[in-house]
């Protein structure tokens, strides 16, 4: 059984009774019609595969110039069609013709079913290359942005991450719907991404839709697709970000940005697993594995009204809280020294460090920007560098977002800052050991060893 739906269309209802005997035996579907009318209905309801379509409708006319109206028509609709033309042999010139102007094959009437089902075989393996081709050329498009993007790994040894990498690592192989929540610049996408490589679906589609950047008009156009004539604008079927991820994982970041109106759409095709173009009835199945992102506090804007419970139940069977910066103290050298041999062969500075001085100030900093402030501090500094070492002044950092009386003193060493951070920790959480050590992102025992240390 080939799974490929056939439409047959032909004035005769004898022809049409004998093909739908015959190819449903074949396909998996077979849709019969009487009158070519009905091909724009008929196409915008139903998937179809290959177009059998007679060259003559109207008595005593066998010219076969309404086959190729028709012909013109469909293709108009979407050049990707296989349409087969059923012709008598006065007509084999004429068919040949139409093959000319895009048709894939013709048949003869009456028909051999072997030479009929060879015909149609061979018409369903087109049918679904071209498919192929042009989801894999849409895809391309769409993707041209993020295949320029370099994902980096998970870079840390602080108690937070290694937490996080543990459950990466229980949660990256099933399908479960996954939420990240963070402060902007904390990593979310890095962390999807991490998710979908540790899935069965690695080797295909990793597709990243902010939420944030689209209006209520775009939501549904972007994201679930449209038929031609949608819209005014709409000059051609394109397939919505969820096909287009087909067999792969969608991120969707921002999430608590949409409206409720969006929210409501949203849940629907999570819930049903299907999408509708924009402009067609038609349902069509998706198999994506879901993954969703924001910085909002979704707990309190359900208790507010503003994002939808249901939604929420359905977006986080898995949780992920990603911590800021500030509370990765031990990460923020490694990451640092990442950035810094990233951008150094970027602009052809391989020859630079930071110097300790620098480092102290990276970890006294507040870093309200979090990664990707850390990332942006650090390509600054490797351009403005005229040494060998990255120092402070390169860094450029706010005096206004260091610790109190911490960067006061530029003759404190690194291991003064450190002690000095130890310090205020534990005054913060007034002796509280548990809570200065993961304020300052170590654990409990790494705590001890400084304090030991420092003789705090």
């Amino acid at each position: 059984m080939i799974g490929a739906t056939v439409l047959v269309i032909d004035d005769d209802e004898d022809i049409l009774l004998s093909a739908k005997l015959y190819l449903k035996q074949h396909f998996s579907q077979v849709i019969t019609c009487k009158s070519p009318k009905e091909i724009n209905v008929l196409l915008s309801r139903n998937e179809i595969d290959i177009i059998l379509l007679d060259m003559n409708y109207q008595k005593g006319v066998s010219d076969g110039r309404e086959g190729l109206y028709w012909l013109d028509h469909i293709l108009s609709i979407d050049n990707d069609y296989v349409v087969i033309l059923m012709t008598s042999y006065g007509n084999v010139e004429l068919a040949v013709q139409a093959i000319k102007k895009g048709a894939t094959d013709f048949i003869l009437k009456p028909w051999e079913n072997d030479k009929l089902f060879a015909t149609l075989s061979s018409a369903s393996r087109l049918r679904q290359s071209n498919k192929k081709v042009n989801k894999l050329e849409k895809i391309h498009s769409s993707l041209q942005k993020d295949l320029n993007r370099q994902f980096e790994n998970i870079i840390g040894t602080s108690k937070p991450i290694k937490h996080l990498q543990n459950i990466l690592v229980k949660v990256g192989p099933t399908d479960a719907n996954v939420l990240i929540l963070g402060e902007n610049g904390t990593g979310k996408q890095v962390f999807a991404y991490e998710l979908h490589k540790l899935s069965p679906r690695r080797n295909q589609v990793f597709m990243h839709v902010d939420l944030g950047s689209l209006n209520e008009n775009l939501f549904e156009s972007e994201l679930f697709g449209y038929a031609k004539g949608a819209f005014t604008d709409a000059k051609e079927d394109k397939p919505g970000r969820f096909e287009m991820a087909e067999g792969g994982t969608i991120f969707l970041d921002e999430i608590g940005n949409l409206s409720l109106s969006l929210q409501s759409k949203l849940l629907s095709v999570i819930q049903n697993r299907t999408i509708n173009r924009l402009g067609e009835s038609k349902e069509r199945k998706i198999n994506v594995r879901l993954i969703t992102a924001t910085n909002m506090p979704l707990n309190e804007m359900v208790a507010k009204g503003t994002f939808r419970q249901d939604l929420l139940f359905r977006i986080n069977t898995v949780e992920l809280m990603l911590p800021s910066l500030c509370n990765r103290g031990e990460d923020i050298i490694l990451l640092a020294t990442h950035f810094l041999n990233s951008f150094s062969n970027k602009y052809h500075k391989s020859f630079l460090n930071i110097n300790e001085k620098a480092k102290a100030a990276l970890l006294t900093y507040h870093w309200p920007g979090n990664i990707r402030e850390l990332q942006h501090v650090i390509e600054r500094a490797v351009i403005m560098s005229d040494g060998t070492e990255i120092t402070i002044d390169d860094l450029q950092l706010s005096p206004k977002k260091f610790g109190t009386n911490v960067i006061s003193s530029n003759n404190l060493g690194l291991e003064e800052m450190e002690k000095l951070m130890v310090q205020k920790a534990i005054d913060k959480h007034k002796g509280n050991i548990s809570r200065a050590a993961a304020d300052l992102g170590l654990t409990r025992a790494a705590l001890y060893r400084r304090i030991e240390k420092f003789e705090l």
